[in-house]
Parts: structure tokens; sequence; C-alpha cells
């Protein structure tokens, strides 16, 4: 019986680590979320990664509707974001054509998106700050309850854009500092692959930098996440990024710190 619990244990730890599973370490963890132009490749790649690295994660597109590829340029799979299931995209391109869309990677990509969320959600749609209490299910949800992050992280500069432009707009109701990170990623399941691994990296990085800072400043303060509780630790980040960018020469990242 040992034996039997034994082996399934270990194959239960095997799973995990084949699906791409950490080990939770516990203690703080920054709140992270990941943007790119439809919530569908880049952004939703370096969501499961983050998420399976234990950090509270949510993502989002920037585009006017969720565009996929079609039969031809002229003809692509329009959605409207916040509408449209991740689950009733896969169904309904299954449908039209199957054989091309599992040899352009749309259908494996949307069955990985539809285990990590229900659906694709637009950024300027977000209320930042309202709890975000019906996505309970959604991967790496817990810890983004209150509707806030510590990092956001673009995957290409107009979605870098968007996102500041649109922060400028809202005028800072909240008074809380966030750092806006492009990684710019190529919109391809390779490159969002390894663009993935990139961000999981830097996400490391910065949380080990805060995690020293929080320790420093005292717990309570930081987590006020202040501008004054966190100055130490912001002032850190452009270093942390220049130290990533040798490791990551590929992935081009620009910086800033913003307000929610």
């Amino acid at each position: 019986m040992e034996l039997a619990n034994g082996a399934s244990a270990t194959s239960t730890k095997a799973t995990s680590a084949a699906n791409g599973e950490r080990e939770d370490p516990g203690g703080f963890k920054l709140k992270f979320c990941t943007v790119c132009a439809s919530n569908q490749n880049r952004s939703m790649e370096a969501h499961l990664r983050l998420s399976q690295a234990h950090y509270p994660v949510i993502s989002f597109g920037t585009g006017s509707l969720v565009r996929l590829p079609g039969p031809s340029i002229t003809q692509p799979n329009v959605y409207q974001f916040n509408k449209v299931s991740y689950d009733a995209m896969y169904k309904e391109l299954h449908d039209k054509d199957p054989r091309l869309y599992t040899a352009n990677g749309l259908l494996n990509m949307l069955g990985r998106n539809r285990q990590v969320k229900w659906g694709p959600e637009r950024w300027q749609d977000w209320q930042i700050g309202i709890p975000r209490t019906d996505h309970s299910s959604d991967r790496g949800s817990q810890g983004t309850e209150g509707g806030v992050v510590d990092v956001v992280i673009t995957c290409e500069e107009r979605c870098w854009d968007a996102v500041i432009d649109d922060l400028l707009n809202r005028g800072s109701p909240l008074n809380r500092p966030v750092h806006v990170i492009n990684v710019d990623i190529k919109d391809n399941h390779e490159e969002a692959s390894i663009g993935g691994r990139g961000i999981l990296d830097l996400a490391d990085s910065l949380n080990t930098a805060a995690k020293e800072e929080r320790e420093n400043v005292g717990p309570v303060a930081f987590d006020m996440a202040s501008a004054a509780s966190r100055a130490s630790f912001d002032e850190r980040v452009p270093e942390i990024i220049g130290e990533w960018q040798e490791r990551w020469p590929n992935l081009p990242a620009t910086w800033t710190l913003a307000w929610f």
C-alpha cells in the first residue's frame, strides 16, 4: 500500500513537472498583468507560465476586436472581447476547418487558453480597483481579487503605448504606482513560448527584489503600495531589467513607472 501511495505521489509530481508547474515557495508575491493585442497568444502564454509559478496574474488585450487568422489574410476570424469564450472559438474553428486550424496552431492555442480562463478581456474595459469576484476559476486569480496589480507586462510596443495612454486618461484615481514593462515578442507560437519563459524569469527577478525591500520597509507599509513605501523597490527596477536584458538580448524591453 505504501508503495502504491509512493508511486502515486511520484506520478503526481511528474505530471506537475510535465505540465510546467513548479512548487509554490510561499511568501510574498508581486501581482502581474500580461497584455497583447487580442489576449490570445503572447499574453496568454505568459499568463499560463506565471500562474504555473504561482504568481497572481490576470491578462488583457488592447485591440478593438479579437482577430485570429482565417483562410486568407482578408478573411480573419473576428470576435468581441468579453463576450465570446475561448471554448466557443475553439468549437467554431474546429467545425469550420479542423485541418487548417490545427496546422496553423490556432486550435492548440485556444485549447490552452480555455484551460486558463473563460475568454479574452479588453484592457480598456478593466475596472481597476474593482474586485474581480467573477474570475475565481481563472488560473492565477488568487491574489488578484482586489482588482489591482504591481506590474503590467505588454508584449508589443503599440500595446505598451495603449496601456500608458489609457492610464493617463484615467487620471490615477488610486494614486498607486505600477510598473509597465514592454517585452517585444513576435506574434507567433514559437516566439510566444520563448517570450513566456523570458517574462517568467523577469518576474522572478522582480519578485526577489520586492521581497527584500518588503523586509527592509516592513510588510504592512510595503503592502499599502504607496509611492513612499514602494520607493526603494521602484528604484531597483531599471537595474533589474538591465540585468535581465543581458540574459534575454532578443527580447527588447522598455519600462516606465505609471499610476493607477
